[in-house]
């Protein structure tokens, strides 16, 4: 007997023992609860929703049948053993009537049966019940979405006939008996089942360690993984309400159906900066489902590196690409191959680092064999397309510079990886420091620290403050602010670690810099070529011309590539991307064979004319000239535009004066230094003047906006990184606009510090909009310095809490210019009320707040109504999308009939009835100022809309 308060104290046992397999095995029980009529149809739907996260799931069904009393959690416990009976067995017994007068009703009594049985015949069924008219061709694409799987397919066949009154139950009951039962289901054949469990160890090998970040030691993945921020994109300007903030969504959500793009594709892209997490996400689903904990509606998970992938030149065919660039197949290749064939939707192939592949997407040329060779780059075009393997999940990441909107045509599902949030940065040190008390002294110092701590939302940042704690915590001489000194940083942490013991320096001293120069000017090439022939993994031939020897391995920051062929000599790969723009860096500022005019290529970021950026460069900076092969210049053009930003912004940093001094002492050479140093502020400053000078001039009557172009940001880090006041000022000295938006621009905390440090030498104020990016509150931190050349500031989505705001409005009390913030779709409450209040009562030149789509209620809209009885300036206050509700309204309300500037006011959706609007009446009939009260949304009824309408125009319903 299972008692109510037994199957309560074994809850958790029993979420655990329901997530542990697939969804499969959760739907099964399912199956069988409604067979035995435990669950009602309602709870069934309940159940069923697409895109729920399985342990959501779970729960909501152990709460379901608990209120069914002792009985029903008797009868999930039984499901439970009958569903894990399910999967041993290839047929269930079930014998029913094909005649029954109630067919609906035997459908679901024999459900699990007819479930099995129909499994592998469910796509001629639809055919033929499509044929006689008892489903519609819409209702056969639903049920055929490549989202389900076989199973799932039948289920919702089954589900469709409980509602169909047209005959379809009846014709299903009695033609699943005539289906022939199969002996065993295709995959428990024994060659695919030990081709499964092969694959399983071999990717559960592949996936244990985390060791993409560090040479020196492996860590267990799973005991440091920490989620990062990963939003779905959708499309803006779409009819429909108002956008809502994107939802921050775990792992097992990456497949889920909605936020879709394009229905009839199968690949779900994931975009992220450079050190943002991306490989590890990957690695993280991987382990997963080697482990059988998550992803188990795939039987098989192929994983590909695209770096590793280009640098296969024969032509090869999907068999090739699976077996052969993956894991083989022991036994019945042929077979293990038609069932993949066959069945493409138990199948997930991932591809790591699209913006390593040297090779642009196209659509031109359609290869649809499986068993035919092409090229390598055509057999990953067509796959992605779905002219190969269609209906096969695949997962593609990629830095976002790369992504073309002719590759977006065939993604699915689009997420973007963000890093950790402030949580997860903590989490993350916490996981990888467990002695008492030192997590805690790390991330006191990084909240002391708002640069580094800006830094750390990238998670290969948290990595390098995590490696470098011991350093970190007893630098008398201050924290690192740019990324280059982060870098120099872990440079001193891996040459420290390689010096002998009683020689280790307290700091980056030249002698240990010089000690070891030739290593770093070894790797510095290797880097260098890499970046130009878009090479990142390495072989003994490649590491032998860059007269790369095995103790500049042992330095650490080359590292074994994942995933090589089995029988040659391992492969080399830099320790992370940014890593080998580093090196590259480290030798065009330190190298002899380096002329300083060279690093003209580096800032035309490509061919000349090939990129935006380039295009925005003196003709002095892009020659057009043809360059000797292989020499810095030629390395230069070639390489991919973000790898040459990135390392831009990195010699950039190198040649600060902070770091010129040690870099001149090691190398003896100054005078080179500083050549290399004018020639990079020269690029610097005239290329910014060239982009605005590209601004085209204000249309009459408005304010001269700028829309930043992708190497804008890049260009502002430069200048960050070099740390010249003096370079900032004369860099946006021309800088003539109103308007400076920097929307979907990817800038997060460190971007921020950057544009700090350089706009706030602007001549004019300028309205900043940076809607739609990563600022949060450690980002509105290191923006303050330059919020005194602000007229206007929006950040519209951009995950800000009350904590980011307090500050914010604090130094905006002591900036004059300032008239206007626009915070819609944040994480404010009603704990910034008081600061908001503050700013309405102090402020009189204060035009417009926006606080729509936060979560202010009833009591900050009291606080508010104080600041705006004391306002005289203020023209426009925006409330969409809170929880005021009539008592906020009444207090907002009485608070205006003392104010005679306000023009507009916004309420939409937030659940007033008629008697807040009625108070609202009774302050229009005092104040005239108002010329708009937004109502929309509300919960007005036809007839009461329709009298306020009536009795003031200026509300609108």
């Amino acid at each position: 007997m299972c008692t109510q308060e037994a199957f309560q104290a074994q809850r958790s046992q029993l979420v655990g023992l329901l997530v542990s397999g697939s969804l499969e095995g959760f739907e099964s029980v399912l199956d069988w609860l409604l067979s035995w009529d435990v669950l009602s149809w309602e709870d069934y739907e309940s159940l069923s929703l697409v895109g729920q996260p399985l342990s959501h799931l779970a729960r909501h069904l152990l709460d379901t049948v608990w209120k069914k009393g002792a009985w029903g959690c008797e009868q999930l416990v039984a499901a439970v053993r009958e569903a894990q009976a399910d999967s041993q067995s290839p047929e269930l017994p079930g014998h029913w009537d094909p005649h029954s007068p109630q067919p609906a009703q035997d459908l679901q009594s024999h459900r699990p049966a007819i479930v099995r049985r129909l499994y592998s015949h469910v796509e001629g069924v639809l055919d033929l019940a499509h044929e006689r008219g008892f489903i519609s061709r819409y209702e056969c694409d639903e049920i055929r979405l490549p989202i389900f799987t076989s199973s799932q397919r039948a289920r919702r066949l089954l589900d469709l006939a409980t509602v169909k009154a047209n005959g379809l139950a009846a014709f299903l009951l009695q033609h699943v008996q005539e289906l022939p039962v199969l002996l065993a289901l295709p995959f428990q054949d024994a060659a695919c089942k030990k081709f499964m469990s092969k694959l399983r160890t071999t990717v559960s090998a592949q996936s244990r360690f985390l060791n993409t970040y560090d040479g020196a030691e492996n860590l267990c993945l799973e005991e440091i993984y920490t989620e990062n921020v990963l939003e779905i994109r959708t499309e803006l300007g779409m009819a429909g309400p108002p956008q809502q903030s994107p939802a921050t969504l775990g792992l097992e959500e990456l497949f889920s159906t909605r936020g879709h793009l394009n229905k009839d594709a199968d690949t779900v892209l994931v975009v992220g900066e450079a050190g943002s997490g991306k490989s590890t996400l990957l690695q993280q689903l991987h382990l997963l489902w080697a482990a059988g904990r998550d992803f188990q509606e795939f039987l098989f998970v192929f994983p590909f590196s695209c770096r590793q992938l280009q640098c296969l030149a024969k032509p090869l065919s999907v068999r090739a690409l699976l077996f052969e660039h993956c894991c083989w197949p022991d036994l019945g290749q042929q077979d293990v191959f038609q069932f993949l064939l066959d069945h493409p939707d138990r199948v997930l192939l991932t591809f790591d680092g699209f913006d390593e592949f040297r090779f642009r997407f196209t659509d031109g040329e359609r290869h649809c064999s499986p068993t035919d060779p092409t090229s390598v780059q055509n057999l990953l075009f067509n796959l992605l397309q779905g002219n190969l393997l269609k209906n096969a999940r695949k997962v593609l990441t990629s830095r976002p510079d790369a992504v073309s909107a002719l590759l977006r045509k065939y993604v699915h599902t689009e997420f973007t990886l963000k890093g950790f949030s402030e949580e997860g940065i903590e989490l993350y040190l916490r996981k990888c420091h467990r002695e008492p008390g030192l997590a805690d002294r790390l991330i006191s110092l990084l909240r002391a620290t708002s640069a580094l701590h800006g830094l750390c939302h990238l998670p290969v940042f948290s990595w390098m403050v995590s490696k470098c704690h011991q350093e970190l915590l007893l630098q008398g001489g201050g924290s690192p602010k740019t990324t280059t000194d982060m870098y120099l940083l872990i440079l001193q942490h891996f040459l420290l670690h390689a010096s002998p013991p009683d020689s280790a320096p307290g700091g980056l001293e030249p002698g240990l810099l010089r000690g070891r120069l030739p290593t770093l000017l070894h790797l510095g090439q290797l880097a260098l070529w890499g970046l130009g022939t878009c090479c990142y993994v390495f072989s003994a031939k490649q590491l032998q011309a860059a007269h790369v020897d095995s103790e500049d391995i042992s330095l650490g920051f080359l590292v074994r590539a994942k995933r090589a062929v089995p029988g040659s000599a391992p492969p080399m790969e830099f320790l992370h991307i940014t890593f080998q723009c580093f090196f590259a860096a480290f030798y065009l500022v330190l190298s002899a064979d380096v002329p300083p005019s060279s690093l003209r290529y580096l800032f035309s970021c490509g061919r000349p004319g090939s990129s935006l950026l380039a295009r925005l460069l003196p003709a002095m900076c892009v020659q057009g000239s043809r360059c000797k092969e292989d020499s810095v210049e030629a390395l230069l053009q070639e390489a991919e535009p973000h790898n040459l930003q990135i390392t831009a912004a990195f010699l950039a940093g190198l040649l600060s004066r902070e770091h010129r001094g040690l870099l001149a002492k090691c190398q003896g050479s100054e005078t080179a230094l500083r050549q290399r140093q004018a020639c990079a502020r020269w690029c610097l400053a005239r290329s910014l003047h060239k982009h605005f000078h590209s601004i085209p001039p204000a249309v009459a009557g408005e304010a001269k906006s700028m829309h930043a172009m992708p190497g804008f940001i890049w260009l502002i880090r430069s200048l960050y990184e070099m740390q010249e006041e003096r370079l900032a000022q004369e860099a946006v000295r021309g800088l003539d606009v109103g308007h400076l938006k920097l929307t979907f621009c990817s800038v997060g905390p460190a971007e921020c510090a950057a544009m700090a440090f350089v706009l706030r030498h602007l001549r004019r104020p300028v309205a900043l909009q940076l809607d739609h990016n990563s600022v949060g509150d450690v980002g509105v931190e290191q923006l303050l310095p330059c919020l005194s050349v602000c007229t206007a500031l929006y950040l519209r989505d951009n995950n800000i809490s009350d904590r980011g705001i307090c500050q914010l409005i604090e130094r905006a009390l002591h900036c004059e210019q300032l008239q206007k913030l626009a915070l819609f779709n944040n994480k404010l409450t009603d704990g910034c009320a008081h600061s908001m209040a503050r700013l309405l009562m102090c402020k009189q030149n204060f035009l417009a707040l926006r606080l729509g789509n936060n979560h202010i209620t009833a009591a900050g809209a009291v606080v508010l109504a104080q600041g705006l009885r004391a306002n005289t300036s203020l023209q426009f206050l925006g409330l969409e999308e809170n929880h005021l509700q009539d008592e906020g309204v009444c207090s907002l309300a009485e608070g205006l009939q003392r104010n005679s500037s306000l023009k507009v006011l916004k309420l939409s959706n937030n659940c007033i009835t008629y008697r807040g609007a009625e108070a609202l009446l009774q302050t229009l009939e005092r104040n005239d100022t108002i010329l708009e009260v937004w109502l929309r949304g509300n919960t007005f009824s036809p007839e009461e809309i329709e009298k306020l309408s009536h009795r003031d125009a200026r509300l609108l319903l």
